[in-house]
This record gives structure tokens, sequence and C-alpha cells, in this order.
């Protein structure tokens, strides 16, 4: 089983009572019916103003129950996973929650929504209730298509119709103002993937390097597979097919809808291509990023977009209680303020040939290995200890190309190593590198001889990172190197470095950095990157005579 569930046949009824279990205490309550009627409703609700009821199949949280609330629906119908609820569902909605006003039902534009809405209509209206229909047919993937879905843009319509129902319209108002909505927004997704029913395996029908233009939230196919292409590309292909649905100029809300399974990373800059698109000018207001009517754990967005006046603007701004409703915010450039004003060191360039000569080879041979490491560290890691190094290395030599290191003055040397590290490095390592560098130099300053600095360089080091010799790190070559040099020089530390780091191949447990996540069978064998890269750099500086 790959899904959190117990029994598929009694996955919604648990979902929606471990929601209810957590919302605001007095806010929502279900109606007794499990399993067959499933119905939320508002527990404040007075019968005394228009109701709103949606709802439909399951599987698109937080759609539909995280839409209930003041300024938003009064109840939601649930249905199994992307099945319409039943008629006797819905008439039990209308009955639970409409009063003397009469109620709204708001219906994505699905067969089976169509008939069970449709029917549970009827028959409450021969029961006596006021009852209205408004069907959202967002959708404008299949031009052609006699009943296009509703999908996302149905939020909007929620949010108008509550709008006016909060503020006691009638029911033709509220109608009106639900029908105008759902008649100008107009939605468009894609994914690069179909989404996987609970309890089932996942599949797909899209080869590598392809993404699905226009498919529907059930995981129906789109209307044309195209080639996947960086973000800034599919938005366009978006925006293209939303333009022509649009009127010519105008402002525009925007409703960035996340389908499930796409991380809030790649939603930002979904977004921000948006806003920088042909249309981004225009958008006035912007209802997420988020998911908001998802399809499970569909990898994919869509994009609605509405043209704005002066009442769907007002519908949209004003605040509700509905728990997933993320508030419809104004469009704005990114605030950047400026970099606080800090002390920066300052060091001025010096020469000395034979330091160049060390920072050259090392910097070299760590470029020279970056392939090996990275190696190496796709076997306990994420395979990035040999760039990390190279980066730094490149770093270093640019930086002493431009005369910026103060080779003559060890103490300023070490200083400028560990600032520059510091910032250019990356990860734990650049830190760890940093700390003992300008630990060294501090040392230096108080005139501390270069080996003893050095050892108090690694104890700082040690302290901050928390590792030990034997802990299968950088520090089982650098610590025997150390010593090393106190004991025979640059040659006996090179020497110890190798040996060191050859040993943390056979240690079978990592007790510090990321290679402590690793399990035992994983780290037979192979050595610590980070120790290889400090014995690869001993080396180099062994053989430049240092």
């Amino acid at each position: 089983m790959s899904h959190f569930i117990n029994d598929r046949t009694r996955l919604v009824t648990e979902s929606i009572d471990g929601y209810l279990q957590t919302v605001e205490p007095g806010k929502l309550a279900r109606l007794d019916g499990f399993p067959h009627t499933k119905v939320l409703v508002r527990q404040d609700w007075d019968k005394g103003r228009v109701a709103l009821i949606s709802g439909g199949g399951s599987g698109h949280e937080p759609s539909h129950a995280g839409f209930v609330g003041e300024g938003m629906l009064t109840a939601v119908v649930c249905g199994e996973v992307f099945a319409s609820p039943s008629v006797e569902a819905v008439l039990c909605a209308i009955c639970a929650v409409t009063g003397a006003p009469g109620c709204l039902l708001i219906v994505k534009n699905y067969t089976g929504d169509r008939l069970n809405f449709g029917l549970a209509a009827e028959k409450a209206r021969q029961m006596g209730y006021e009852v209205e229909l408004v069907f959202v047919a967002d959708d404008v993937a299949l031009p052609e298509a006699p009943h296009p879905r509703g999908v996302a843009g149905t939020l909007l319509v929620h949010k108008a119709a509550g709008h006016v129902a909060a503020r006691g319209g009638s029911l033709a108002e509220v109608r009106a103002a639900a029908q105008d909505v759902a008649a100008a927004v107009v939605s468009l997704g894609l994914a690069f993937d179909t989404c996987t029913l609970p309890g089932e395996a996942a599949r797909s029908r899209l080869a590598a390097g392809q993404i699905e233009l226009g498919l529907g939230i059930h995981g129906e196919p789109g209307a044309r597979v195209i080639a996947a292409a960086e973000a800034g590309s599919l938005v366009k292909t978006l925006v293209d097919g939303l333009r022509s649905r649009l009127p010519a100029a105008g402002a525009l809300a925007a409703l960035v809808n996340n389908l499930g399974g796409t991380t809030p990373l790649e939603m930002n800059v979904l977004t921000r291509e948006l806003l920088r698109s042909e249309i981004g000018p225009r958008i006035e207001l912007m209802v997420g990023p988020g998911p908001l009517m998802t399809a499970l754990d569909m990898h994919g967005a869509s994009v609605s977009l509405l043209p704005l006046d002066a009442a769907r603007r007002e519908r949209l701004l004003s605040a509700v209680a509905a728990d997933s409703w993320p508030g419809a915010r104004p469009v704005g450039a990114p605030t950047v303020l400026p970099l606080p004003v800090m002390a920066q060191p300052a060091f001025q360039g010096s020469e000395d040939a034979g330091r160049r000569a060390l920072i050259t080879a090392v910097g070299l041979a760590l470029q020279t290995h970056e392939e090996e490491l990275n190696a190496l560290d796709r076997s306990i890691g994420d395979g990035d200890t040999g760039t990390t190094f190279a980066t730094a290395a490149r770093n270093v030599l640019a930086a002493m190309q431009r005369g910026e290191l103060p080779l003559a003055d060890p103490e300023q040397l070490c200083l400028a190593l560990g600032d520059l590290l510091g910032k250019a490095m990356g990860g734990s390592s650049g830190v760890l590198l940093s700390i003992f560098f300008t630990a060294t130099g501090t040392e230096l300053r108080q005139k501390a001889d270069f080996v003893a600095a050095l050892g108090r360089g690694l104890a700082r080091m040690q302290a901050y990172g928390g590792a030990r010799p034997g802990d299968r790190t950088m520090i089982d070559a650098l610590a025997p190197a150390i010593a090393g040099l106190f004991q025979g020089g640059v040659k006996a530390a090179a020497e110890a470095a190798v040996g060191g780091a050859q040993a943390t191949a056979s240690m079978g447990k990592a007790r510090a950095g990321r290679a402590a996540y690793v399990n035992a069978g994983n780290l037979a064998g192979v050595i610590d990157p980070g120790a290889r890269a400090v014995a690869i750099a001993f080396v180099a500086a062994a053989k430049a005579g240092a």
C-alpha cells in the first residue's frame, strides 16, 4: 500500500472526521448520515440569509470543506473520490440549511454533478424550498466541448456569491453575483503526470520530457501533450490559451492553483512567471499560489483569470472565515531593503611566490578530483562534495589572480581564506572550513606558532561542528594531518591525511554529517568524500614543496 489509508471504502468519511476534529470548535459539523450522506454544514448558521451549497467528488481537498464559513459556503456535499454525491445527500444539505431566503447550488459542470444537484433541486422545490443553481464551466482546454468542465475558477464563484449572501442579498442577487463570475472566469491547467487513486499503483500516460495541457481535475486526458520546457515557456502556453477568452484590456484577478503534487518552490516560480508574462501587468489581485482545488497528488498547476470591475473587486477582497481561502491580495513588486551596514574585513593583497604556488596546486587538484569526490558522495549523500570543493577552489584562485589575497602575511591570509570560504563555498563544509581558517588566523594574531594555531583552529571547528576523529568526517583526515605537520612537515602530513581518509572506509557508522543518516550497508568500503578532499589538498601541498 502506498497511501496513508485504512480502507478505501472508509477513506472519505475518516478524512472528514479527521478534518472536523481539528477545526475551530463550534464552526463546522456534519450531518449524521455516514457513509452514504457526507454533508458538512456551518454550525453557527441560522437560516436567516441565502444559503450557499456546493460540493462534488472528494480528492480535491481543501475543496470543498475548506471553503465553508462566513462569507463563503454554508454547506458542502462530498462524494466518494472523484464521484458525484447522491441526490439524497444533496437534498439533505438543502433541507438542513435552507430557510425562507432560499439557497443557491453552485455546481461544477460535470454530468454527474449536474444531474444529482439538479434532481435534488427539483425535489427541494416540490417540498417548498426556493432553490436556484449556477453551473461553472471555466475550463477552456477544449474549445469545442459542448459542456466545458468546472475547475478551480469555481472558488471565485463561491467567493463572489458568499460576499453578497453574507450582506443579506436576496436569492436573485446572490445568483446574479455567482453567474456574473461564472460567465467571466477562465481556467487552464497543465501537469507532468496524472494523479494516483488511493490504494492503487501509480500510473503514467506521459513519456519523459512531456507535459499534458488542459487535463481535468480527475486525471482526464488533456487537450494535447506538449514538450516540457522551462517554467516561463509553460506559463506562456497557459496565457496564450486563456488570453483569447478575455477582454483585450482591463485589470484581472488571478488564482494560481496547485493540483496537489507540486512543491511550493515550483508554485512560486510559476507565479513569478505569470506576473512577468504578457498578461502580468494586468493582474491586480492574486489568490494563491497554493493547493485550492487539487487532483489528489497530480504534479501540475492551473491558472484562473477573472476580469475585474468594481463589484467583483469588492467581492474578492472582503474577509471570510473559511479555513482554506487564502485571500485575494494586491500584486506588487518585491520590496527590497538595503543590506545592513556591517564591519567588513578589508584585506590588502600581497605577494609570496611559495604560498601562491601552494594555493595554486591545491586549487587545481581539488578541481581535477571534482567528479571522483562527487561519485563518493553519491554513495552516502547528495553527490555534490566534489562540486562544493571545486567551487571553493575556483573562487580562491580567482581572488588570488585579482591580487586580493594577502599572501605575504599568514595571519591575514588565513582570515581572508576564512572570509572567502564562508561566502563562496556553501554547505556545512564551507562553514566548517571558514571557522577553521578564521580561528587559525585569530590564533596567529596572538603570536601562536603556525602548527599550534592550526591545531586550535581544528579545535574550534570541532567545537562548533560537533564531530570528533572516528566520526567519519573530514576531521578524520585533517586531525592526523595537523599532527603529522608537527612531527614531520608537509610530507608527513600528506601521508597521515591519506591514511586517515582511507580509514573512514572501514568505519561502519557515521556520527556526524549527512552520512550519519545513511545505513551501514551504504557506508561499507566508501571513503568519506570530505576526508578524501582534505587528503587531496595535503598531497597537492606536499608535491608543491610547501
